[in-house]
């Protein structure tokens, strides 16, 4: 399950990309299946071994190109371990609402970010959470460890890129049918997988994933921009490298501007 669309991400072969809190490595996986060189970066150690098995896993079945690499990292966003200016592109996705610092893990991604390149940021939408929030103590900090210690509006989050010295673009909302299965969740209890509506709405869900029907579709992009549970910003440092600059010729060739 994707969040971030990656045509306005711009990402090509070759790009080096950083995937900040990359859990399980949703956008890892579809970066390196698509050419480019990845580093699948979280705070939580046990979530790397299985991410790097499946990027070797990819190559040896012939899902990654051979040039192509992958690695994982484990550290703080707020400290980053890389060079200013290193990565092609960022995707942060889910992430910036766990961190009571958030300013500086921005601060951090646009530091790391080469001039030119673009940050995907993906954040819980504002109604959905403030539903979450309203529904269940549980889901949130300080009750939940480890849990969501804001509610973003999108203007909140363009903004804090602003000052991170970023220049927020394009954005969008996604994963509308996924909003009444946390609305449940926190109805019954977060933490409660036993309950048979909390199940029956998972098989639906993983059904839909995985088959992909155009009546679901169809649905959550009517629904999508007004109870998509993630919204997304995409972000460019300002500046233009050498590569960037080649990319923006190409593209205007292309089109014939």
């Amino acid at each position: 399950m994707l969040t971030v669309d990656y045509t306005r991400l711009g990402m090509r072969p070759g790009d080096l990309v950083l995937d900040m809190g990359a859990g399980a490595g949703r956008h890892s996986f579809e970066c390196f299946k698509r050419g480019a060189n990845v580093v699948a970066f979280d705070y939580g150690f046990d979530e790397l071994p299985p991410v790097r098995d499946l990027f070797w896993a990819m190559q040896d079945v012939g899902e990654a190109p051979e040039e192509s690499w992958a690695a994982c990292g484990n550290g703080d966003a707020v400290h980053l371990p890389f060079r200013d200016d290193s990565f092609d592109r960022i995707i942060c996705s889910e992430v910036f609402e766990h961190i009571p610092n958030d300013t500086g893990a921005m601060a951090e991604l646009a530091r790391v970010l080469k001039p030119g390149g673009v940050l995907a940021a993906t954040v819980p939408s504002w109604l959905p959470e403030k539903v979450c929030w309203a529904l269940s103590a549980e889901y949130h900090a300080p009750l939940a460890q480890g849990g969501h210690v804001r509610i973003y509006t999108e203007g909140l989050l363009r903004q804090r890129l602003t000052d991170a010295g970023l220049s927020p673009e394009g954005s969008h909302r996604a994963h509308a049918l996924h909003a009444p299965y946390w609305w449940l969740r926190c109805l019954v209890g977060p933490t409660n997988d036993s309950n048979p509506l909390v199940q029956a709405y998972h098989k639906l869900l993983v059904w839909d994933i995985a088959k992909a029907p155009a009546l679901t579709r169809t649905t959550e992009r009517v629904l999508n921009p007004v109870l998509g549970k993630s919204v997304v910003v995409y972000a460019r440092k300002p500046g233009s490298p050498a590569g960037e600059r080649a990319r923006a010729t190409a593209e205007s060739e292309r089109v014939g501007v």
